[in-house]
């Protein structure tokens, strides 16, 4: 007896811990955005050889939150002493560096470790350590940065009075020391005013007003100007330039999407305002381009006013990074190009609409936390159903098994063959009644206009809305996040034509932000549905044929199965949305 109330207890014990543990990571990072990740290294990991003098990168798949980036953040480790250095962040990359304060020992193997305190521009934390680690060689290499090209050429003529001028460096250049002492553009004697930016490794000088027409400029690139790794230009950089006589370029004033800007719809069509009226044979799909990645998508231009339209061919991805560019090839009706490729990013990742759907009215089912059709089971463990009932029907209450050792807290259990209380028959009719109504009201739903996904959410971040798919539907390369954007009566509904599942892992979760509840999610499952070992799931899942809860499982919702069986396999719980 004692051996066996031991066993109890420290299985106990290992449930609670198993809850525990999937509440915390549930909690731990409120995503609104694609979490960001390490996409690379370098040196890059296991890397031998390298110089003893060489600046450590890390390049991320987004934008950072620069602030995040820290000495407490990233660090390189010999042994255990952590190196001293200095951390520079350059967001065109996006590449944070760490430049070493003295040369690294030869021959040694040194650890780099970038935290999960490093967030997002949306507060979105990188969700684990990432770790990797390279040895040294015997070589300090020095290395001199130079500039390899400049817009103006040298000895250009007849350039526009509204030019930005540029340079572009052989490397990556310490941000801070690109300004307007190390870029300087003169009239004579007399300094220019304007500002000067630095993106990827090319410096802009943007003047504050017009040049004059018809005068000879020069500008110069100081030796002040260093690489990450505080190496000086060798030499001052100097060219020159002639404006033209009187000659103003097209430039882009306003773009729909603007720049960074997030939560656009797939079915967005891009726009571009330009500051003149153009030549419309000059704005096609050579001039105007969409890309994802490196990849160019499809779609039709359109020119009227002074506004440029491109129509993709096909929905935008959700959770997608994209560029727009305006290139030289854009002429106004004079042919006069554009003076520089006008470019800017926008990103769909929270979905098709902030306007949220109809919610779905559960009625009299919504009592229950778990109702079938032919059978409940509870397989192994210790699972619990709080605040909410169990209910069969037309099954009776023999095919209600496994409880216990599972428990319902707050709740009952109901099946179509009790006799007490009275009416459980038609209390039970009329739940699966109200379940078949929801089920054909969520699969019908229609506004705001559904958007199509497919395959795997996982990673994703959806805004409100109806999001369908013709065939079945996984979460599983990352968690899946739902965010409301403080709108708590928000609403989601997944229309999923046939299986529904998350896969646990390095992900299947679905997890809520900006003010999200799980009860007003539903997930219609045109056949079963399947929630993975160990994973945390959010909201209401009205399925036609089964609903299985693997290992260790939670949610935070209801399993509403109108036809077959639902299946808890091991230790599950579900609580009241």
């Amino acid at each position: 007896m004692k051996l066996k109330k031991i066993l109890a207890t420290a299985t106990a014990v290992m449930f609670l811990a198993a809850f525990t543990s999937s509440c915390k990571k549930d909690r731990y990072v409120p995503i609104a955005g694609v979490c960001p990740v390490v996409q690379s290294t370098d040196p890059a990991n296991n890397a031998i050889g390298i110089p003893r003098n060489k600046v450590i990168t890390v390049t991320f798949n987004e934008k950072m939150n620069p602030a995040t980036l820290t000495q407490e953040s990233f660090n390189l480790l010999q042994g255990t002493n952590k190196i001293a250095g200095t951390l520079l962040y350059n967001e065109a990359g996006p590449t944070l560096s760490f430049i070493p304060t003295t040369t690294l020992l030869p021959n040694t193997t040194y650890n780099g470790k970038v935290t999960s305190a490093v967030k997002d521009l949306m507060g979105n934390a990188l969700q684990t350590d990432y770790l990797w680690s390279f040895r040294t060689g015997t070589v300090v290499i020095t290395q001199t940065p130079a500039v390899i090209s400049t817009d103006p050429l040298n000895n250009a003529t007849g350039v526009g009075l509204n030019k930005v001028i540029s340079a572009s460096f052989s490397e990556q250049m310490n941000p801070s020391t690109i300004s307007p002492l190390t870029f300087i553009v003169k009239q004579g004697g007399t300094s220019v005013v304007g500002t000067v930016n630095y993106n990827g490794t090319t410096a802009y000088f943007i003047p504050s007003g017009n040049l004059t027409p018809g005068v000879l400029y020069t500008a110069n690139i100081t030796t002040g100007a260093k690489d990450v790794a505080g190496n000086p230009l060798q030499n001052n950089y100097v060219w020159s330039f002639t404006t033209g006589t009187g000659t103003l370029f097209p430039t882009v004033i306003s773009t729909d999407p603007i720049n960074n800007e997030v939560g656009v719809p797939l079915n967005k069509v891009i726009t571009a305002t330009f500051s003149e009226q153009m030549d419309p044979l000059t704005i096609t799909n050579l001039s105007f381009i969409v890309k994802q990645g490196t990849t160019s998508i499809s779609g039709t231009v359109l020119y009227s006013g002074t506004t440029a339209s491109f129509i993709p061919s096909t929905n935008l991805s959700l959770g997608t990074i994209y560029k727009g560019t305006i290139t030289t090839g854009a002429k106004d009706i004079a042919g006069n190009p554009m003076t520089n490729d006008y470019v800017w990013n926008f990103n769909t990742i929270i979905g098709t609409s902030t306007n949220s759907a109809a919610g779905v009215d559960l009625k009299s089912v919504a009592r229950f936390g778990i109702i079938a059709g032919v059978g409940v089971s509870n397989n192994a463990g210790f699972s619990e159903i709080h605040d909410l009932d169990v209910g069969i029907s037309p099954g009776v209450r023999s095919s209600v098994t496994g409880f216990p050792p599972a428990i319902i807290v707050n709740g009952a259990i109901y099946a179509s063959d009790d006799v007490a209380p009275p009416g459980t028959a038609a209390m039970l009719i009329q739940a699966k009644q109200d379940l078949t109504d929801a089920y054909l009201f969520a699969e019908g739903a229609n506004s705001p206009a559904p958007a199509t996904v497919s395959g795997d959410l996982g990673g994703l971040t959806l805004a409100p809305g109806i999001y369908k798919t013709t065939s079945s539907l996984l979460i599983q390369s990352g968690d899946l996040t739902l965010d409301a954007q403080g709108n708590a009566n928000a609403v989601w509904i997944f229309q999923i034509a046939s299986a529904f599942t998350t896969i646990g892992g390095a992900g299947g979760n679905v997890i809520l932000s900006g003010g999200a509840q799980a009860k007003n999610v539903f997930w219609q499952t045109g056949s079963s549905a399947t929630i993975g070992d160990y994973t945390s799931f959010k909201g209401n899942i009205l399925a036609l044929t089964s609903i299985t809860m693997n290992a260790y499982s939670t949610a935070v919702g209801r399993m509403l199965c109108r036809n077959g069986s639902v299946i808890l396999s091991s230790t599950n719980l579900i609580n009241k949305p």
